[in-house]
């Protein structure tokens, strides 16, 4: 039997014939070494990123209507100019300063609903546009001042499935802390079944970086939970692309190929001055099996559950984020 049939087999589903009670399962504790993780942090935030950061979900900007987003302390807006392309700039009017993103869209020209100063993209009155991009699932905008980097002409961007045959959800949301929190986060994959015993079981890391064949990621067996003792087993590869992006590409199993990449864009300061950073994660589905077509299909419906089950796991993940910083803010984090 290959390798990819003793994952896969006819049917995706499993019975697990001997669950493990939570609390008996094997602490991970002493494979999570803190220094391990931290090279990982370390070598991920010395890669490039071009000066590029993730704001938001491609279909969340539609024409006819801006989308406002703070990155960096910066305010920014992006809207569809007249042949849908992706424009982003200064989200104040350079006039008297008007919020841009409550603004209208008008034939892709972005008029200022305070004085009607009209922008179409171009460079006008002191306001600059900011190199922006459609990746096709997320919106980017390239900010040289916040980022200081060499820039780069487009994203670093992680291999995905065609999206011909995938259905692909956006799920964002914020806490408070700063991005390498939340890259950190993604790092641990030993949380996983103790963190989110609801979604994962039987998780075991077989490869780590610089310890093996797993190069520069980190590679698990896990199993997603369905039902009872249903469950789905795959193996999963953890990657860091650039220094705010942690990619999860499943390499064996049901839906291999598929990949869920979270970005962690830092947003600025909160009225406490608290750092506060926005979770975008864009999971991209995608099976060769052909009762997959009807999922595609019924992609309007799927996308909100999609969220919803990111939405569940990020609960978890961005309180441990959030505390990761207060640790790190006093002081008082041991790693």
């Amino acid at each position: 039997m290959s390798a990819d049939r003793a994952w896969r087999g006819r049917y995706p589903l499993r019975l697990r014939r001997r669950p493990v009670p939570w609390e008996q399962q094997r602490p991970t504790w002493q494979d999570a070494r803190p220094g391990l993780i931290a090279d990982a942090l370390k070598r991920a935030t010395a890669r490039p990123s071009g000066n590029w950061y993730v704001v938001g979900a491609a279909r969340d900007i539609t024409p006819g209507r801006p989308f406002g987003r703070t990155v960096a302390g910066r305010e920014v807006v992006l809207w569809r100019d007249a042949g849908g392309q992706l424009v982003a700039g200064p989200g104040a009017c350079p006039h008297l300063g008007a919020p841009l993103k409550d603004s209208p869209v008008r034939c892709g020209t972005l008029i200022c609903h305070w004085h009607g100063l009209a922008l179409d993209g171009a460079p006008f009155a002191g306001w600059e546009p900011f190199p922006a991009y459609d990746d096709g699932v997320l919106a980017w905008v390239r900010l040289d001042e916040a980022g200081a980097e060499e820039p780069l002409d487009r994203p670093v961007l992680p291999e995905r499935p065609h999206p011909a045959g995938a259905v692909a959800a956006v799920y964002t949301g914020t806490g408070v802390c700063e991005p390498q929190d939340v890259v950190a986060n993604r790092l641990d994959p030993w949380h996983g079944a103790w963190l989110h015993p609801y979604s994962f079981v039987d998780l075991s890391v077989v490869d780590v970086p610089a310890e093996g064949r797993g190069g520069d990621g980190f590679v698990l067996d896990v199993s997603f939970k369905v039902a009872g003792r249903a469950v789905v087993p795959v193996r999963a590869v953890f990657t860091a692309p650039e220094p705010r992006t942690v990619v999860m590409h499943i390499t064996e199993g049901e839906g291999r190929g598929s990949v869920v990449e979270t970005h962690a864009t830092p947003l600025g300061p909160d009225d406490r001055g608290k750092p506060r950073t926005a979770v975008i994660e864009a999971v991209v589905a995608s099976s060769d099996r052909p009762g997959f077509a009807v999922a595609r299909a019924a992609a309007p419906v799927l996308r909100p559950l999609m969220r919803a089950a990111a939405g569940r796991l990020w609960r978890d993940d961005m309180a441990y984020a959030e505390r990761r910083w207060a640790l790190r803010s006093s002081g008082r984090f041991p790693g």
